[in-house]
């Protein structure tokens, strides 16, 4: 009998330190009420989950079942102190996105910024139109390439024309200051340039900074070290588009030089284990087997400490 009321004890007591430490690390992991945080709205490349044209079984069960939800890459950025709000990458999934990223009263949209012309990561502008919000002066922060492409292209210059955005011009490496605690910093990526240059943003808040590259040519290709800034932030969301050659059985690969997975994992495994840590695979084309959390590949990525992108996941910066 008194070992019996033992065992109970100690299961309780087991469990009353599972309960605390859960707590604890829940806390731990709470944005402060003041602070600076980064959403991710959304991991896939832009023609999304299913893909249009697709046939395989990446794509079968979700034109079966009629919707996904997986979205295509955008990030929230809030500072909560001020309350003010950005979104980046206007994608096809904007309306979804920003239902579930202006929650909880907090209604306020303060800008849009945009990595490049294609379509992934700025169609989604159209529904600020007057066919559908209709917004007023949103503020779009674009590179001056992109600039002069939306003002002198339709459907964009509608929007700049009936005063639905406001363009604000940004530049190569030049900070923009959005509030006391948070900046941006665009700089430019090699990548397929036909109607605007590409860039990617280091986003700064007052606690921690990300890297954002969602699109990029081979690694070697650009003149920065992607290593060294690596270690210079504390999260790297990095184009995973592909994660090997094997998924490309239909196109010139020459077209499409985003860096393969195993060719990144190859490249950063001398990285410590800390600042492999900060690495977040994003961009993930409908083919990649990233997607898929019980495949070999995913295991694979994450049990040498890397991160693939999760819809939902919310960072303090």
């Amino acid at each position: 009998m008194i070992l019996i009321k033992y065992i109970k004890f100690n299961i309780l007591f087991c469990l009353c330190l599972l309960f605390i430490g859960c707590d604890s690390q829940s806390q731990n992991n709470k944005i402060e009420s003041n602070g600076v945080s980064l959403k991710i709205l959304g991991t896939v490349q832009d023609g999304g989950i299913p893909h249009l044209g697709c046939n395989k079984t990446c794509c079968k069960d979700y034109f079966k079942k009629g919707y996904s939800k997986k979205h295509v890459v955008s990030l929230g950025i809030s500072d909560l102190k001020e309350n003010k709000n950005y979104l980046i990458e206007a994608s096809p999934d904007i309306s979804f996105q920003l239902n579930n990223f202006l929650k909880n009263g907090n209604k306020n949209l303060n800008g849009i910024f945009i990595t490049h012309a294609h379509i992934g990561h700025y169609s989604g502008l159209t529904n600020l139109g007057r066919e559908v919000l209709n917004s007023s002066k949103m503020p779009l922060f674009l590179m001056p390439k992109m600039t002069e492409f939306i003002s002198t292209n339709g459907p964009w210059d509608q929007l700049v024309k009936l005063k639905n955005v406001d363009l604000k011009k940004i530049f190569n490496e030049k900070p923009i200051e959005l509030s006391e605690g948070l900046s941006i910093i665009p700089f430019k990526v090699p990548h397929r340039d036909e109607y605007s240059e590409t860039v990617g943003f280091k986003i700064i808040g007052p606690k921690k900074t990300a890297l954002f590259i969602p699109d990029i040519d081979k690694w070697d290709k650009w003149d920065k070290s992607i290593k060294n800034l690596i270690t210079e932030v504390d999260y790297a969301f990095l184009d995973g588009t592909f994660y090997d050659s094997k998924e490309i059985n239909n196109r010139d690969i020459s077209e499409i030089p985003h860096p393969f997975i195993i060719e990144s994992l190859e490249l950063f495994k001398d990285l410590k284990e800390s600042d492999r840590n900060k690495i977040y695979y994003i961009h993930l084309n409908h083919t990649n087997p990233l997607l898929n959390f019980e495949s070999e590949e995913y295991q694979n990525v994450v049990s040498k400490g890397y991160n693939v992108a999760a819809e939902g996941l919310e960072l303090e910066l």
